[in-house]
């Protein structure tokens, strides 16, 4: 057996939160480790369920994101580091335990995202043709335990949401097949079902106002270059008092949208001047309405199916206080799909925090407590990203949240006797023997590195840059090759 005196850190999950706070551990502890006397090394094995790296940035944003692959890629050069070591397929509370990390590492960070959506509390919801958001996106991205199908017969789709998902569901729905192909790394399954959607309109419900809105520039501006399709905007949602334009200009990000949003409105009025026309002043084929202060009350149907939406007309003051009007209005359609939110990833022998929807951590200090409401702090375990705030933020605030929970780590590992090293079992090869003998093959970095390889030249035969691998046992093959 070989003691190794490297502090050794388990971090569960290798999406953005957890390959960024592995960097920023490294970093930091290079920085600050010996003067709190923890030395400068230490080793992190990065756990990861899915057969391949990258979570969110790879299965839960739209394919046709420009910034995407310039995220994968830098994620990709962190991971391709000695220090870090991937264990992908690999599950945590299934193919290793808690306990058994906690005698083999002296701290567990969580970085598990989200993969299920919050339920559309409405009556119709359980309607044939309702349809959450996440498993949409699974679909779309080819997530490895996605559906491979997805029935795009409605002529007639709702989309209910006011932020990034809502408009890259919305998007997908009004996507040209060969268009989203070729920019992207979509599978032929993909193409093939978008290739065959019957859409012809597309109706976007936000409960408030237009400058109340949670999207950010780039997706609205992803959505104003959509061929064949014409924005319909109603005029009266723009009309906005002085003091709701006051607050909105108060916040960079918000005034930014807001003139988005003012620009797409002069856009619209453009398409339907020039006769129904889409961007680029082609004629149009699909229309996609944007419905503000439109909250759907009720998902009606007969015979088991969606057959319409009923939406009641909302005011919104300046605050962002939502009132309802009483007006209300039927719109014919035969599918809804619904983007309010993620419910984040419960762990095994975590306590969770329903109301807030991520695992139970100290007044969001990312330290992991017994319970959701004033427990106790239990040592050694962390949660950093959506795992410890829930599904808010963009890929951006994750980087912000793992420097505070490395800083919370560090200062808590510099306090515990041995200068942090407090797991029993300090041989590096230990969990390899482990998973070994459960009969758990891990792909490591040089393992996705041949999956990469391999998408890279399947999307070359078709001139594309990189066509995705969907079936996971195809990519175990590839990886153990």
């Amino acid at each position: 057996m070989t003691e190794s005196n490297e502090l050794r850190i388990a971090v569960i999950g290798a999406g953005p939160a957890g390959v960024y706070s592995s960097d920023i551990f490294l970093r930091q502890l290079k920085k600050l480790g010996e003067e709190l006397g923890l030395g400068s090394s230490a080793r992190i094995d990065l756990f990861e369920k899915l057969p391949v790296p990258f979570g969110l940035v790879r299965y839960g944003v739209a394919p046709d994101h420009p910034s995407i692959k310039f995220i994968a890629d830098a994620l990709e050069k962190t991971l391709d580091n000695p220090d870090i070591h991937l264990y992908c397929d690999v599950e945590f509370g299934k193919d290793v335990t808690l306990d058994e990390l906690l005698e083999r590492y002296d701290a567990v960070l969580f970085a598990t995202g989200a993969v299920e959506d919050k339920p559309l509390d409405l009556p119709g919801a359980d309607l044939d043709g309702v349809y959450g958001a996440a498993k949409f996106v699974e679909w779309y991205d080819g997530y490895p335990t996605g559906a491979r199908e997805w029935p795009l017969t409605a002529e007639s789709v709702a989309v209910i949401g006011g932020g990034n998902v809502a408009m890259d569901v919305a998007r997908e729905l009004m996507r040209n097949a060969d268009d989203l192909k070729a920019k992207t790394d979509i599978p032929d399954n993909v193409y093939e079902g978008i290739k065959a959607n019957k859409a012809k309109e597309l109706h976007l419900f936000i409960r408030r106002g237009v400058a109340q809105a949670k999207f950010s520039v780039q997706e609205l501006r992803e959505m104003e270059k959509l061929p064949g399709v014409q924005l319909v905007i109603n005029e009266d949602d723009f009309d906005l008092d002085d003091e709701t334009i006051e607050v909105a200009g108060q916040d960079k990000l918000t005034r930014q949208m807001v003139e988005e949003l003012f620009a797409i409105r002069e856009m619209a009025e453009d398409m339907e001047d020039d006769g129904d026309t889409d961007f680029e002043g082609n004629p149009a084929n699909r229309k996609y309405y944007v419905h503000f202060n439109s909250a759907p009350t009720e998902v009606l149907g007969e015979g088991g199916k969606v057959t319409a939406i009923r939406v009641e007309r909302t005011e919104t003051s300046a605050d962002g206080t939502m009132s309802r009007t009483g007006e209300f209005v039927d719109y014919p359609v035969q599918a809804v799909y619904h983007a309010i939110g993620y419910k984040p990833a419960t762990a095994p022998g975590i306590a969770y925090d329903d109301k807030r929807a991520h695992l139970a951590n100290a007044n969001g200090d990312g330290r992991i407590t017994t319970e959701a409401e004033g427990g106790d702090v239990r040592e050694r375990l962390y949660a950093t990203g959506w795992a410890k705030r829930g599904p808010v933020g963009l890929i951006g605030s994750t980087k912000s949240d793992a420097l505070a929970i490395v800083t919370n780590m560090l200062e808590d590992l510099a306090k515990a006797a041995e200068g942090g090293r407090v797991a029993a079992d300090r041989d590096p090869e230990s969990i390899d023997r482990l998973l070994a003998e459960r009969g758990v093959k891990p792909i490591d970095f040089a393992g996705w590195k041949k999956i990469d390889a391999y998408e890279r030249a399947e999307g070359a035969k078709e001139g594309r840059e990189h066509k995705k691998v969907i079936d996971p046992d195809q990519m175990r093959r590839l990886a153990q090759a």
